[in-house]
């Protein structure tokens, strides 16, 4: 339970800005922002609505106002709670407006899992502008339970492109992977490292299955890309030695195999996916960084050109 902070006390690192910008997206899109919850018990988890002021002379707290305009006569817009001084979203301390967000997209809350992943990213390409991201702290009945941490406005430019382009792939799977790698990069960087590896699999197995090319389940990532290479004639056998910058060309193939032996490598010592002795510490945010940027280039190079194939 949070406290509604005065004016005089708050921290305000989002911006209005950035906030109204989030309220414009729930109101457009029509999504009911307290769920499967009627509105004064939502916020009830957020708020102490029975120590609140009321609007209405009717009633002695907000839960009796609110219960009143909004179940009973149902006369207040829909979009009232981001603009009711009482709570001063528009203005409260950052905490207060992210325990709004998460709680909007808590299993509790929300029954639809996609529908909260969904929310979710639009929350997060607003709040990375002021520096915040949602993200995934624990679970409850197999579903993502979010918190929220500071991240480093300066987004990795390869997972940006592979976001915008491999969530066509697979828009479900694909998107859970890449907001993994990217929530987990500070947070877990053994995950985002097993993940990026885990990404490099799954384009590779898509590929393969979308151009009717067997290969075993248990296949190390070395051989799927060297499979996917070749069917996309990207070997450098496939380059005439007349070409211009040949060797250059040959290159910079051959070190797509060599990125996901280094994956697979770094994955097996540090990743997730294997058990570790006690005391095991692993590596950091700038390594996890480098598996993800990695990861996210060959995955994006290897789907963008078999579209071209097709």
């Amino acid at each position: 339970m949070v406290r509604v902070k005065q004016m005089s006390d708050l921290q305000n690192l989002i911006s209005e800005a950035t906030r109204r910008d989030i309220f414009d997206s729930i109101t457009l899109s029509r999504v009911a922002w307290s769920g499967r919850l009627e509105e004064p018990d939502f916020l009830t988890r957020i708020f102490k609505l029975k120590e609140m002021p009321s609007n209405d002379g009717r009633f002695s707290n907000a839960y009796g106002d609110i219960w009143q305009h909004r179940v009973n006569n149902f006369d207040l817009p829909d979009d009232w709670i981001f603009f009711d001084t009482r709570f001063n979203l528009l203005h409260c301390s950052d905490d207060v407006f992210l325990k709004f967000l998460t709680e909007t997209i808590h299993p509790n809350i929300r029954s639809d899992a996609n529908e909260a992943a969904v929310l979710c990213d639009e929350y997060n390409s607003h709040l990375k502008l002021d520096g915040f991201m949602l993200i995934q702290s624990e679970q409850l009945a197999g579903r993502p339970v979010y918190s929220w941490r500071k991240c480093n406005t300066c987004e990795n430019i390869a997972l940006s492109v592979a976001k915008a382009q491999l969530t066509a792939v697979d828009d479900s799977y694909i998107s859970q992977q890449l907001r993994r790698m990217e929530d987990s990069i500070d947070s877990d960087p053994d995950l985002a490292i097993g993940t990026s590896k885990e990404l490099v699999e799954t384009i590779c197995k898509t590929i393969l299955n979308k151009r009717s090319i067997e290969y075993s389940p248990n296949e190390p990532v070395t051989k799927l890309v060297r499979l996917a290479s070749e069917s996309l004639s990207l070997v450098p056998e496939g380059i005439s030695d007349n070409a211009k910058a040949a060797n250059s060309i040959k290159g910079i193939l051959k070190s797509l195999t060599s990125i996901a032996q280094g994956m697979m490598d770094v994955r097996n010592a540090y990743g997730t996916g294997h058990g570790k002795s006690a005391g095991y510490k692993g590596l950091t945010a700038r390594h996890a960084k480098l598996a993800v940027g990695a990861a996210s280039t060959l995955a994006t190079f290897l789907w963008d050109t078999h579209k071209l194939r097709e």
